[in-house]
C-alpha cells in the first residue's frame, strides 16, 4: 500500500518551543532556537536541541505512521501513543532513517508520536496510508510547562512516553511542554524570560538538585536567585498556578555538603521559606511540594546510580505528582474530574 506525506508544519509539533525548517528537514527545540546562542552555554550544554516531551500530533483513520529521519551517529527511540495509549515503540539504530509503527487501531484516532527525550531529532517526513485522512488534532487542553533537572527530562524512562512529565500530564489531561534539561537545571534568567513568555495555564519548577551538584548557588545567592526566577515568571502569568518542588531524595546528598555548605535538606527548607515568603507578599497560587513526599528514602532502591529513579521510579513519581496536583491545585483537580 503506497503512503502519503503530511505537511511538516508547526500545528504537527506539540511541546517544542520552536521549530526549525530547511529544505531537508524539520528539527524540535526547546528554546527559541534563533537566539538559541543567547542560552549560554551552548544552547544549555545542547539539552535544548534535545525533544523531550515532543511529539508529533494529529488524527487519522491511517493503519501506518512512517517517520523519516536524518540518519545520526546514534540510536533512539519513539513512541506512538494511539488515543492516549502506547502501542508500538520504534528501536531507531545509529545510521537508519526511519520507524514505522503498523497495524494501528481501525477507525480516525488521534495519534502521538513522542520522539527521543535523550537526543535531537531532525525529521525529514511523516507519511500515511494514501488512501487515509488527515486533520491536526484539534483538542485544547491545559498548557503545564515543566521545568527541571534530568530527573525531569527523564533519559532513564523505558521510552519517550513514559517520562513522569509524560505520564502524569496523560492522567491529568494537560499539554505537555517539558523543559527538563539535563544537569543544567541552574535558574538561568533566560530561562525564566523563555517561560514568562510561553503560554501555560499550569507551572511547575523542579529545582536543586543541579545547583548542589554544581555549587552554582550559595548560602547566600540561592534564596535570591529563586525569587528573582519565580518573579519573572509571575510578570506574565500572575494568574496561574505554579508549583514549586524541591529535590527528591538521594542518599549521597542529603547531608553532605557540597563545596559551598548546601546539601538537600537545607536546600528543601529554603525553597519552602521563599515559597513561603513569596506567599506573604501576595502570591496565593504558589504550591510547594516537598521532593520526598514526591519520591522519598522509601524508594531509594529505584536510584540505581543514587541520584537518577529507573523506569518504574518515573511511573512512581508520575502517579505521585498526578496525586498531589490533582487535588491540590484547584485547576488540575477540575480537569482531571470533568476532562
Amino acid at each position: 500500500m503506497d503512503m502519503k506525506s503530511i505537511d511538516l508544519n508547526e500545528s504537527l509539533f506539540q511541546g517544542a518551543v520552536s521549530i526549525q525548517a530547511t529544505e531537508d528537514w524539520v528539527k524540535p527545540w526547546r528554546v527559541p532556537f534563533r537566539d538559541a546562542e543567547l542560552f549560554q552555554p551552548g544552547h544549555i550544554n545542547g539539552k535544548a536541541e534535545i525533544p523531550a516531551g515532543v511529539r508529533l500530533s494529529f488524527r487519522t483513520d491511517s493503519s501506518r505512521v512512517q517517520v523519516r529521519i536524518v540518519p545520526e551517529a546514534y540510536g533512539l527511540a519513539m513512541d506512538c501513543v494511539v488515543d492516549g495509549v502506547l502501542t508500538q515503540t520504534a528501536l531507531i539504530e545509529a545510521g537508519a532513517e526511519s520507524a514505522l509503527f503498523e497495524s494501528l487501531p481501525e477507525g480516525e484516532k488521534l495519534v502521538e508520536v513522542y520522539l527521543s527525550q535523550k537526543h535531537p531529532v531532525r525529521i525529514r517526513e511523516v507519511s500515511i496510508d494514501s488512501g487515509a485522512s488527515y486533520s491536526a488534532s484539534a483538542v485544547r487542553k491545559p498548557r503545564w510547562v515543566a521545568y527541571g533537572s534530568s530527573i525531569t527530562q527523564c533519559n532513564e524512562a523505558a521510552s519517550p512516553s513514559q517520562t513522569w512529565p509524560a505520564l502524569a500530564a496523560a492522567e491529568l489531561g494537560l499539554d505537555l511542554t517539558c523543559l527538563g534539561f539535563a544537569a543544567n537545571c541552574h535558574m538561568e534568567p533566560m530561562v525564566a524570560r523563555m517561560i514568562r513568555e510561553l503560554p501555560a495555564d499550569f507551572i511547575s519548577v523542579c529545582v536543586g538538585i543541579n545547583i548542589m551538584g554544581g555549587s552554582s548557588y550559595s548560602e547566600r545567592t540561592f534564596r535570591p536567585a529563586l525569587i528573582g526566577f519565580l518573579q519573572i515568571i509571575r510578570e506574565k502569568h500572575p494568574d496561574i498556578p505554579i508549583a514549586v518542588i524541591s529535590p527528591i531524595y538521594s542518599p549521597d546528598r542529603e547531608t553532605n555538603e557540597n563545596k559551598v555548605g548546601l546539601n538537600l535538606q537545607k536546600m528543601r527548607e529554603q525553597i519552602e521559606d521563599v515559597v513561603a515568603l513569596l506567599e506573604r507578599h501576595g502570591d496565593d497560587k504558589l504550591y510547594y511540594l516537598h521532593g520526598l513526599h514526591l519520591f522519598g528514602e522509601t524508594y531509594g532502591s529505584l536510584l540505581p546510580d543514587r541520584l537518577h529513579p529507573n523506569a518504574e521510579g518515573y511511573r512512581i513519581m508520575a502517579n505521585r505528582f498526578a496525586e498531589w496536583a490533582g487535588s491540590t491545585v484547584p485547576l488540575l483537580n477540575l480537569n482531571r474530574h470533568t476532562r
